[in-house]
């Protein structure tokens, strides 16, 4: 499993537009470059991520080649009640990463 950092606001109110912040550690090989053995190395980078709050997507990231290594990510989104944030990072080679928060609004 790939370490994953979450930032979540402390005390979210209701109504209240909040920041979340994601990062990932993952190497993203681009495919582009030759490895020691002068071959080129097999592509693998994470293709997408997607947020669910309460099992509703509320933000998507198709990622390419050109994406950095250990991508961070950051988005708004509206609290209107508690839940779950279910986050998901997939990609090449079979990588599939999920992480989940509970978020509790005042």
């Amino acid at each position: 499993m790939a370490r994953t950092l979450i930032n979540l606001p402390r005390n979210p109110k209701r109504g209240e537009v909040i920041e979340i912040r994601t990062l990932i550690q993952h190497g993203m090989e681009t495919g582009y470059r030759p490895g020691p053995n002068g071959v080129t190395q097999q592509r693998d980078i994470i293709r997408s991520f997607t947020c669910l709050f309460n099992n509703e997507e509320v933000f998507r990231a198709e990622l390419h080649q050109a994406i950095a290594a250990n991508p961070f990510l950051e988005f708004s989104m509206l609290v209107t009640e508690s839940g779950i944030l279910a986050f998901t990072w997939s990609g090449d080679n079979g990588f599939e990463q999920t992480e989940t928060r509970a978020l509790t609004v005042a």
